[in-house]
């Protein structure tokens, strides 16, 4: 009989060894699961420019939500982040109306379907904007600075309204500075 028969040592390392490699191979694809679920369901994107003052600043960080855009439709009043192909980059946008919905905007308020919006959030007085009616499949947004020129949003003809497939993801918080984003009151 050999020593190698009699020693079960060096089988034993050779098991443990076995094990701890498929431990680390299997902690491996497990992160890469994970990181590919947090990347296609959650993100971060960070404002640039003052469109959306006062609601949010200029570097602010925000927390996105992408699993929303497979469960529901677009809500009034939600922070959307668009990414419009015209444009080449992405936008942060308050959604103001939805397919369907008339839009128009007289001596600085927004009526949606004829109804004034209550708009606490909003900084400035937007300019007057003839009535228009949103496509079915199509999105009215608006920043919250509603300065003329101060927003490249749905009041302006180079952006229009966004199709719901350019809308990449719900703003949940931002982060940077840490808050809530607020929501129109329902009236």
């Amino acid at each position: 009989m050999s020593e190698e028969a009699l020693d079960p040592q060096p089988r034993a390392s050779a098991v443990k060894k076995k094990s701890g490699l498929w431990g680390w191979i299997r902690f491996v694809l497990l992160l890469a699961v994970v990181m590919i679920v947090l990347h296609n369901l959650t993100g971060l994107t960070r404002v640039s420019g003052h469109s959306m003052d006062p609601t949010l600043q200029n570097g602010s960080v925000l927390l996105v939500n992408k699993l929303s855009l497979f469960f529901g439709a677009p809500e009034y009043g939600d922070v959307v982040i668009v990414k419009d192909d015209r444009l080449g980059y992405t936008i942060v946008k308050r959604i103001i109306a939805v397919g369907g919905d008339r839009v128009e905007i007289r001596d600085g308020v927004t009526y949606v379907n004829g109804v004034p919006l209550a708009e606490l959030y909003t900084y400035g007085t937007s300019e007057d904007m003839a009535e228009l009616t949103v496509g079915m499949d199509d999105l009215f947004v608006a920043g919250d600075n509603r300065t003329p020129g101060a927003s490249l949003d749905s009041r302006d003809p180079k952006l229009g309204t966004v199709h719901m497939s350019d809308i990449k993801g719900y703003a949940l918080m931002s982060l940077i500075p840490f808050h809530k984003i607020s929501k129109p009151l329902k009236l």
